[in-house]
């Protein structure tokens, strides 16, 4: 499943790009992907900075806060200015991550769910929520952790699968995530992307990451990707078909034209499966 006018090989869109995106947005990038929390309610010479892109391109949203999760109430007033944005801009596809981030506040970190029968039923209910609200199916994305809960019932890919049919959403599958926890919690992460449900795909990332230890990555998006992330994207695309892929680089950002090669290499490895 594709989203209306969501191809290719896409960039974040940050501030820090945004001259030199003005003065010419490289052929290699298709489509955007867009934090709305960091443009809701921006001053109006940015909002109109904003507008002239997503006039001209497709754009995604990607949610930061809204912890899926959580145990304090949803924040459905977010949600509504999220709903608003996407149609002011015309963006058809809205993702968050599986995890929480909220305890009566922000906590600024992506924290793991316990993979477990209540809290299956619990973030269902969010996410049914949540798309009920926006009037649309949202993608969730598999999300890095470095400590499992002390109690699990059972493993990460049962769960991503029971949260996706009960709550009937989209996969925002990203590459890296599966290869960071696949080193930080020692399983195959060719093995694991095998057990994710293909008809639910709907949207990749890709990312660098930080090694701390031999079997300890921190997933930061503050550095190239690495070939065994390239060799995972390359199989994911094999086994699953090609989707709209975004590079994420959120910290260390270089210059936009130094994010330029990878852009293009997502470009070469969906057009290995679309000759």
């Amino acid at each position: 499943m594709h989203s209306p006018n969501l191809r290719g090989a896409g960039l974040g869109f940050r501030r820090d790009h945004l001259v030199a995106l003005e003065q010419q947005v490289p052929d290699c990038i298709d489509f955007f992907e867009i934090a709305p929390e960091n443009w809701i309610g921006t001053d109006p010479s940015s909002a109109k900075r904003l507008r002239a892109f997503t006039e001209r391109f497709a754009f995604v949203a990607h949610g930061l806060s809204l912890s899926l999760g959580g145990l304090t109430p949803l924040n459905t007033d977010l949600l509504g200015n999220i709903k608003h944005f996407m149609r002011e801009h015309h963006i058809p596809l809205y993702t968050e991550h599986l995890s929480w981030c909220s305890d009566h506040g922000q906590l600024y970190d992506l924290l793991p769910i316990p993979f477990t029968a209540d809290a299956i039923q619990h973030t269902v209910a969010r996410i049914r929520q949540t798309q009920d609200i926006l009037g649309q199916q949202i993608g969730i994305e598999n999300a890095s952790f470095y400590l499992q809960a002390p109690i699990s019932e059972m493993d990460e890919a049962t769960f991503i699968n029971a949260v996706l049919t009960e709550a009937d959403c989209l996969l925002h599958l990203d590459v890296n995530n599966v290869y960071v926890n696949s080193v930080n919690h020692a399983y195959d992460p060719y093995e694991f992307l095998r057990k994710l449900p293909k008809e639910r795909v709907v949207y990749l990332h890709t990312a660098g990451h930080y090694q701390q230890e031999p079997n300890l990555l921190i997933d930061t998006h503050g550095a190239p990707v690495i070939d065994p992330v390239w060799a995972l994207l390359d199989f994911t695309y094999a086994e699953f078909g090609v989707f709209p892929t975004l590079l994420e680089r959120d910290y260390h950002i270089p210059p936009l034209q130094e994010l330029v090669p990878e852009v293009q290499h997502i470009a070469s490895l969906q057009r290995k499966y679309t000759a």
